[in-house]
């Protein structure tokens, strides 16, 4: 039996993720970004042992849930689900911050989170194949100088989320920090249409999270069913050095590079 946190945990993969966890006997923490959501989610999994609530396109937000998290304890794993999709948007949402929403939700919550929260022994971070659509130029994360292209914007959080889960991966050899590609799901995100049931997407997230197999003990890693693998460009130290910092510029908050949980 483990300590789990899945954030984004009131529908979709994360409520399936947390449903799979819960009726395995593990000790799950449920998030949503408000108290309409919150309540959802426990009636959805009343085995939860507890539900936080704050919303991600706010660092103040984020500040106070890493806060309410913390009076968890030290969780096993944490499963990054939470991310919005902006893909057919006009024109770019700037956050309470000043920040592109798709990029402050998707990457630079999950950073804080991490960073401000005891360290788990394992993390999961939601990527996508779309992130092969993503550009790593870290120069223009806001589109203040750049036209905004909601379909990029989506891609480049995915591929920055990728990166994330590398440079965690890196900076803390004592964790297990992983990418997944969920597939194309049908969800609120995907669409009816979409081929992959979020029951099958919840079982991957799962199975890192809790799974002594030897292929789910591995870090740094990038787990899809798809074609689409990341470049060797995507393990270079300066990039994943680089948005470490930026995130770090963002929020005031450096991710820790000592060896103690």
């Amino acid at each position: 039996m483990t300590d789990i946190l899945v954030t984004g945990s009131a529908d979709g993969i994360g409520l399936q993720t947390a449903l799979r966890l819960a009726a395995d006997g593990h000790r799950v923490v449920l998030h949503a970004r408000n108290e309409e959501r919150a309540a959802v989610a426990k009636a959805a999994v009343p085995a939860a042992v507890g539900v936080v609530v704050g919303d991600l396109a706010s660092l103040g937000e984020t500040r106070s849930l890493a806060a309410t998290l913390a009076s968890f304890g030290r969780f096993d794993a944490v499963v990054h689900n939470a991310g919005i999709a902006r893909l057919d948007s006009s024109e770019r949402a700037l956050t309470e911050d000043g920040l592109e929403s798709t990029f402050q939700v998707n990457v630079l919550a999950p950073y804080l989170l991490t960073a401000l929260m005891p360290r788990p022994g394992r993390l999961v971070f939601i990527s996508s194949a779309l992130a092969a659509d993503g550009v790593a130029d870290l120069g223009d994360v806001n589109y203040e100088t750049r036209p905004w292209n909601g379909f990029e914007a989506y891609s480049t959080s995915k591929l920055h989320c990728l990166l994330l889960a590398f440079a965690v991966a890196r900076r803390w050899p004592d964790a297990l920090s992983n990418a997944v590609d969920p597939g194309w799901v049908r969800t609120r995100m995907g669409g009816p249409d979409a081929p992959t049931d979020p029951v099958e997407a919840a079982r991957t997230l799962a199975w890192l999270a809790t799974s002594d197999e030897p292929d789910a003990l591995v870090s740094g890693r990038y787990f899809t069913k798809r074609d689409w693998q990341p470049t060797d460009g995507s393990r270079d130290p300066v990039l994943l050095d680089e948005l470490l910092a930026l995130c770090a510029d963002l929020t005031g908050v450096p991710l820790s590079a000592d060896s103690t949980p």
